[in-house]
């Protein structure tokens, strides 16, 4: 009897151990419909915010006593990167041949900060929940940040990661829920705009030439109360 119940132990574990595993295998990228906002309904959309298509929309900047920051747009792209659903449908497939690549020559170690910005900010339409940007990392400890700005013009930035990785990676940022972008007595201002990105430079490595590259910056946001309006409603914004 011992040994059938040490089996019948063994048994639970092991079922235990492969339930353990099939979660693990399961966590990937965020599922949008369960962040950010809560909503009765819900209709997601991945949205194109911009294919760093032109450097002279964008810059960089550095404490001018760390270095010198150079960008420049250059040809390429992620090979997973898929085209976006019912982009062509609706006739925005754009050119999307280029990415934004940036230069840092640093004049001595430290715990610098590097920010690359439009030169406008990104506004979203709908109530984003994750923003997403295709990064090549050149295996660092860098951290990524997106910068933010919610409905009342308040600024934030959230966490991507680091960018210790060779290649393109899809990076993905989180929209927190007390992040403000819908308030109905503020019915003319909603959602988010993208004020760019930050990077938090680790200071073992910020010696040489470091090059980060970024492409197909896009958001994930819920356009129900957008589609859901009837055509004859009245738009509050006189």
């Amino acid at each position: 009897m011992r040994v059938l119940k040490n089996i019948a132990i063994l048994f639970l574990l092991l079922a235990g151990s492969v339930n353990l595993f099939a979660q693990i295998e399961e966590v990937g990228e965020p599922d949008p419909e369960r962040l950010g906002i809560d909503a009765a309904q819900q209709k997601l959309r991945t949205v194109s915010v911009d294919k760093f298509e032109d450097a002279g929309f964008w810059r960089a900047s550095m404490p001018h006593d760390q270095g010198v920051v150079t960008i420049r747009t250059l040809p390429g792209g992620p090979l997973d990167k898929e085209p976006l659903e019912g982009e062509e449908e609706l006739g925005l497939d754009l050119p999307d041949k280029n990415v934004l690549g940036v230069k840092m020559e640093f004049f001595r170690r430290g715990g610098h900060q590097l920010t690359v910005y439009p030169a406008r900010p990104l506004p979203v339409e709908g109530i984003s929940k994750m923003v997403s940007v295709w990064v090549v990392g050149r295996n660092s400890p860098h951290v990524l940040k997106l910068l933010i700005r919610d409905q009342f013009g308040n600024r934030g930035e959230v966490t991507m990661g680091r960018l210790n990785f060779t290649g393109w990676k899809k990076m993905v940022a989180t929209i927190p829920p007390n992040v403000k972008q819908r308030d109905y007595h503020y019915s003319n201002k909603q959602g988010i705009k993208i004020e760019g990105f930050k990077l938090e430079l680790d200071p073992s490595e910020t010696y040489g030439t470091y090059y980060v590259y970024f492409d197909g910056l896009r958001a994930t946001t819920d356009l129900f109360g957008e589609e859901s309006r009837d055509v004859d409603d009245m738009a509050d914004n006189w």
